[in-house]
């Protein structure tokens, strides 16, 4: 006997597209502070000085396999994974950015990105179950019990629609919001504590990337959102035509709920299993320029941009294109400081002219008015960042560029400060930095006129006629 779905009666809740009130987001107050997160403070303690002392332990009997200094890590990493979801996205960036932290907690970090336990099959089922209203035999043709992936906040597995269509399903881990909440509250007061303490910590405006993480993860808690906002970054890859070489998953709105995404399946590797890519003969240097493309366009042009790139959430196809995953964290840049963000690139990838960039800045207070004539700021940047960003990637860590702007920012501003919209897109350059320094160590991204093509086409044709150069496709 057919199921409801392949009968072709099922409707989903979302079959029409979502409603909207299932995209409002509800964050609670980060500055509150009760027995909960005084609870919650006692267990991270604990969790972090049981972890490090079996780690310190274990290498106390065995020494010579490795330094004290990898087993600590590899303490730290154990204890990020029992802390949950903030704590695990906290090892994702350090595992996907070598640059800002030692190396042996960068790559004991990297488990991060793909070691997080899976909920059990029968949790799952009953998180799709209670979204759409039927047993999942009867929703798909075939569920793998097995996940593809564990992360933080969700995990995913395969499945078959009726239709013969091969997909995937996206669970949200149940009774998130708590102790998420009380994470990101035990954070911000740490970070503002830090910030008494520590030049750079108020330098780099760490109690202010908690603010945004905290906006940025209860809207990763909505499904409906993260869905919607894949959906937009999938339409707009082709919007000018091009970047047929990068694709989204299409969303499949009549098997999705406020806690279950049903995508479209894509097949390939993660994008730092550099042996794997190697091995299919991608072109790993024009792969990324193609996939820094789109997310600059993104950026720039349309809006939304993905705000979690790592290796994860970016794959090399087995057809040869590049795939973004996961659009639970979005970013997206106020008209304002979108034109300051355009002008620094036109800057960097045309013609050079810093003065813009001081003119940029100072409309938005990044400078005050009496720092400096417009051609005095520009002539001391273009000191500074000429030379660096004609470097490629590997010659000049991409922190030491982002330090030294934060620093030439700070000496204007009277007192360094990172703009609260530019700290998103920091973090997304430092996990760029990573790949390209695999695949095109040579490679100066920010002179790169492809980049720009679809920002400003007119510029750029214009100045790579001037340069003799042929942009790819």
């Amino acid at each position: 006997m057919s199921s409801v779905a392949e009968r072709g009666a099922f409707r989903g809740p979302y079959a029409d597209g979502p409603p909207p009130e299932a995209l409002l987001v509800d964050p609670p107050p980060l500055s509150a502070f009760g027995l909960a997160e005084f609870r919650r403070f006692v267990t991270i303690g604990g969790v972090l000085i049981v972890c490090l002392a079996a780690a310190l332990t274990r290498w106390l009997t065995r020494p010579k396999r490795e330094s004290w200094r990898a087993a600590a890590s590899t303490g730290v990493v154990d204890a990020f994974c029992r802390l949950g979801p903030m704590f695990i996205k906290l090892g994702q960036l350090l595992g996907s950015s070598p640059s800002i932290c030692p190396a042996p907690l960068s790559e004991a970090a990297r488990r991060c990105i793909r070691e997080v336990g899976p909920l059990d099959v029968a949790t799952v089922r009953a998180v799709i179950e209670a979204d759409l209203g039927l047993p999942v035999d009867e929703l798909f043709a075939s569920f793998e019990a097995r996940p593809l992936s564990a992360a933080s906040v969700a995990q995913v597995h395969g499945c078959v629609l009726p239709d013969g269509r091969e997909a995937v399903v996206k669970v949200q881990r149940p009774e998130l919001r708590a102790t998420v909440t009380a994470d990101l509250r035990i954070q911000w007061r740490l970070m503002r504590l830090l910030e008494r303490w520590s030049g750079f910590a108020r330098d780099a405006n760490v109690s202010g990337a908690i603010e945004d993480l905290h906006a940025v993860t209860f809207n990763e808690l909505n499904f409906t959102l993260e869905a919607q906002r894949q959906s937009r970054f999938r339409d707009r890859i082709g919007h000018f035509g091009d970047n047929v070489a990068v694709t989204a998953p299409e969303v499949y709105w009549n098997w999705c709920g406020p806690n279950v995404i049903c995508m479209e399946r894509l097949f390939g590797v993660p994008i730092d299993d550099f042996a794997a890519v190697r091995a299919r003969h991608v072109d790993g240097k024009l792969a990324m320029r193609r996939g820094v493309k789109v997310w600059m366009e993104a950026c720039l042009v349309h809006g939304p941009f993905h705000g979690d790139v790592h290796a994860g959430n970016i794959w090399a196809l087995d057809d040869g294109r590049v795939g973004y995953l996961d659009f639970g964290i979005m970013g997206e840049l106020t008209d304002e400081w979108k034109e300051v963000m355009r002008d620094f690139f036109f800057t960097s990838a045309i013609d050079n002219d810093f003065t813009r960039v001081a003119r940029a800045y100072k409309r938005v207070g990044a400078f005050p008015a009496d720092a400096g004539t417009d051609d005095e700021i520009g002539a001391r940047m273009q000191m500074i960042f000429g030379p660096m960003f004609d470097a490629g990637l590997g010659e000049v860590p991409m922190a030491s560029l982002l330090a030294e702007i934060i620093r030439t920012m700070g000496a204007y501003a009277g007192g360094a400060w990172t703009p609260k919209e530019l700290q998103l897109i920091i973090k997304q350059l430092l996990y760029f930095e990573r790949y390209s320094k695999e695949f095109a160590p040579d490679w100066p991204m920010f002179r790169d006129l492809y980049l720009m093509r679809n920002v400003f086409p007119e510029a750029v044709a214009a100045a790579a006629a001037e340069r003799g150069e042929t942009l790819p496709d």
